[in-house]
């Protein structure tokens, strides 16, 4: 049938909450290249399965439901976050100071 892909969008850089962190999206490749409108110069396509982007708890359900359905789908793996906690001192270097 068609393409997809499975992936876990990452955070927004802008914001640090974690809602909605672990939901993993299920979007379809595009089918054909968009054009421009000749009238209003917008960009378009026929392709009506470049609008469904469906929403799964786990990456387990999202695989499982393509298989159901008959779609051909490509998993990305999710890069893990390395965060690095730091102090409020140590952006000061007090051992340079003698």
């Amino acid at each position: 049938m068609a393409n997809a892909r499975i992936y876990c969008p990452t955070n927004n850089i802008m914001q640090s909450g974690k809602a909605q962190a672990a939901q993993w999206l299920l979007e379809f490749e595009p089918a054909e290249r968009k054009t421009p409108d000749a009238l209003m110069g917008w960009s378009g396509s026929g392709d009506m399965l470049q609008q469904i982007k469906m929403s799964f708890a786990s990456c387990e359900d999202a695989v499982a439901y393509a298989k159901r359905s008959g779609i051909d789908a490509e998993v990305i793996a999710v890069n893990p976050v390395k965060k690095t906690l730091k102090n409020y001192a140590d952006r000061f270097a007090f051992d340079r100071i003698t």
